[in-house]
Order: structure tokens, then sequence, then C-alpha cells
């Protein structure tokens, strides 16, 4: 995974208050309403580290189409433990 920190980030879902089986629709259902919206850069928040909530958002990914990349956000990007999404035109 590569450090996108040169591009803007277009949408930011913050998982912080959500339990990992919420999270199972609602990362899919948030990346189709913002390819929708035009919206092609994707911040999801998880925490840092290795927890629950980072590896379900990499399980969900792993089975959404129309992802481009997909690179692990750290400090430098703000200071929360984050997985950025390019998605398809």
């Amino acid at each position: 995974m590569k450090r996108p920190i040169e591009h803007h980030i277009n949408g930011i879902l913050d998982l912080h208050t959500f339990h990992p089986s919420d999270v199972k629709n609602l990362v899919p259902e948030y990346l189709t309403a913002c390819r929708e919206r035009g919206i092609l850069r994707v911040r999801i928040i998880h925490g840092k580290g290795t927890g629950t909530l980072r590896r379900t958002v990499l399980a969900i990914l792993e089975n959404v189409p129309d992802i481009e990349a997909v690179y692990a956000a750290g400090e430098e990007e703000g200071g929360w433990g984050a997985t950025i999404i390019d998605l398809r035109k």
C-alpha cells in the first residue's frame, strides 16, 4: 500500500461510532453513493493499528467492485488510522 499524501480526499467516512457488524453494509453503500456523486477518493477512518474495524473494512473492500486502489493512511494525513480508496470513474 502506498500513501497518497499529494492527492485530495473528497469523501470521509468515520467508523469510530459503529460496530464492525454495522459497517458491512455501510461501507459499500457509502462508496456507491460517493461514486454516484462523482466522489472518487474516499477516506475511511477506522483507527490505528490492526483492530477489528480495520480488518473488517479491508475484508469488505475485497468484495466491492470498481475500486482502483487502496492505500494505508497514517499520521501524515491527519493522525488517524484510515484507509483511502480510489474509485474507478
